[in-house]
């Protein structure tokens, strides 16, 4: 009997206790009185207060007003924000967990902003032409860009038409931008259907993205067309020059290092 007593006061019970976290919250909440208490007198004892006078409006609840925008000092350069020594400003949240905590940004304060726009201009050389220069290359090289030529006449691939397959993608790039391969393009060659050549466009007259390009031969005449291969951007797809830098331009290489 003595057994099983102690066995069921061993047993976790509901109301067994927890550790509880207490923690306090910043809330802050403006009220006003729907019906004020009575003015009175000098040295006059105050009136009793009734209950209508504890009944209270919500004038301002600041857990949910919005909190204005942070103005930080960029230490290091930051692809969609700005360089280093740029004073940006922007949400609490994102400018405290994506710049603060990871170092790369500081407090806007007088005396960083000297250091840094000090630090930014003894250099001499921009790595950076803009904040978004550098998204825009990574998303032109990830690009498989379709270049379709006529398979029935006679050309030689120039710069507008990388321009227009660029348009097509979305891209708008002027011809200025483009550069070709040193060993021109022609056709039409069913041999060198699909197969694979880099271009590069400069952008800002800094930033060089390798454009990967794929040779594609289209008729006007439906029948004379060639047979359509469902996602053949998936498909590997052979160089159109022989070696890996035979073709390209005269700075390709030295973009892919």
């Amino acid at each position: 009997m003595l057994g099983n007593v102690v066995k069921m006061l061993s047993r976790p019970t509901l109301c067994s206790t927890q550790p509880v976290l207490v923690q306090s919250s910043r809330n802050t909440f403006v009220l006003k009185r729907r019906f004020p208490p009575n003015l009175y007198k000098k040295n006059q004892k105050p009136g009793k207060l009734r209950g209508r006078h504890f009944v209270y409006d919500l004038v301002e609840d600041t857990t949910i007003v919005k909190k204005p925008n942070l103005e930080v000092v960029l230490t290091a350069f930051v692809e969609g924000v700005g360089s280093r020594g740029d004073v940006v400003s922007l949400k609490p949240n994102e400018a405290y967990n994506k710049l603060l905590l990871p170092g790369l940004a500081v407090y806007k304060t007088p005396e960083n902003v000297a250091k840094y726009a000090t630090e930014k201009d003894e250099r001499e050389v921009e790595v950076h032409s803009s904040a978004y220069a550098q998204r825009t290359v990574n998303k032109l090289e990830s690009l498989i860009l379709a270049v379709v030529m006529n398979k029935d006449h006679p050309w030689v691939i120039e710069p507008w038409h990388i321009k227009t397959a660029l348009r097509k993608a979305g891209y708008y790039v002027p011809d200025h931008a483009i550069t070709l391969p040193e060993t021109p393009i022609t056709g039409p060659d069913l041999l060198k259907q699909n197969k694979e050549f880099y271009c590069t466009v400069t952008i800002n007259n800094l930033e060089k993205a390798r454009v990967r390009c794929r040779l594609h031969h289209w008729s006007t005449e439906p029948s004379d067309r060639l047979p359509y291969v469902f996602e053949h951007w998936k498909l590997d797809a052979e160089p159109l020059f022989g070696g890996e830098g035979a073709g390209k331009a005269p700075d390709a290489r030295q973009d892919k290092d």
